[in-house]
């Protein structure tokens, strides 16, 4: 029985639980039918896609057994690889340092942040292999222009996210530091550092394995490592080769993703020592 003055709904009105939201319905409608519609455009039929299925296993019929009786090419262009993986990944670290201090809002006047936040953009804006294209063109082709290109790349992914995480950082230990009579880089050393520095090890550890990945397809446009042999491959139709290459590109991938975890894990171990 009702309370007096309760307006109660009457005996067998439906009621709503909540109400219909028809502006996302009609979005997402328009994404329905926008997708219809480029799939239309670019040829995305059933047909295709049955025929590619048909090609794709005779393509890697032709792949196995892989062939690896270049293996020392193999070896020199994943060596190759390594080394521009590693000079990249440093010189792309210790440039992003400055940089994402100087983007990080709640540390940097508006004047200084927002210059550094719009080179990150930049760094982010192209693939590694559009960069590694302008690179060649400028320097040549070889492993100078492919560092260059993952430099950049490193830039714009670890700036920005080492800027990011400093935002997110107390200032209260850094107000601390700074009432020490610090100067500039003691605060940023005792007062920034120690509370951003195991999400910075992460990010370089991805970074790193990022840049193993994009040195293979930057030698695709001559700017060095393993992408030129696969190429060559790929141009020759000799797809167990091309099967050997990428086996060993995986086993490559693999050793350094359980590297990245052993290092995140020693840094991990340390730091539960610390604040033990």
């Amino acid at each position: 029985m009702s309370a007096p003055g309760s307006t109660a709904p009457a005996p067998g009105a439906s009621r709503a639980a909540f109400s219909p939201n028809w502006l996302g319905r009609a979005g997402w409608l328009a994404l329905l039918l926008y997708c219809i519609y480029a799939a239309s455009l670019l040829d995305v039929t059933w047909s295709r896609f049955v025929i590619g299925l048909d090609q794709g296993a005779k393509f890697l019929d032709r792949m196995f057994p892989p062939n690896f009786s270049r293996w020392e090419a193999v070896l020199k262009g994943m060596k190759e690889s390594l080394e521009i993986s590693v000079l990249a990944s440093v010189a792309g670290i210790l440039i992003s340092l400055p940089i994402g201090v100087m983007a990080a809002r709640n540390l940097m006047p508006g004047w200084v942040s927002w210059p550094a936040r719009a080179l990150i953009a930049v760094c982010r804006t192209f693939h590694p292999v559009i960069v590694a294209i302008i690179f060649v063109k400028a320097v040549g082709f070889g492993a100078l222009a492919g560092i260059l290109a993952l430099v950049i790349a490193s830039i714009g992914f670890i700036g920005k996210l080492f800027a990011e995480a400093i935002e997110e950082i107390s200032l209260k230990q850094v107000e601390a530091v700074r009432a020490t009579g610090a100067s500039f880089m003691n605060v940023i050393l005792f007062g920034v550092l120690p509370q951003v520095f195991p999400r910075f090890i992460g990010f370089s550890t991805y970074q790193f394995d990022s840049n193993v990945r994009n040195s293979t397809m930057v030698g695709i446009v001559g700017a060095g490592g393993i992408g030129a042999p696969l190429f060559v491959a790929f141009q020759r139709f000799d797809y167990d080769v091309v099967c050997a290459i990428l086996l060993a590109i995986i086993a490559v991938v693999f050793c350094c993703e359980i590297l990245s975890n052993q290092v995140k894990k020693v840094f991990g171990e340390q730091r539960v020592a610390a604040s033990g």
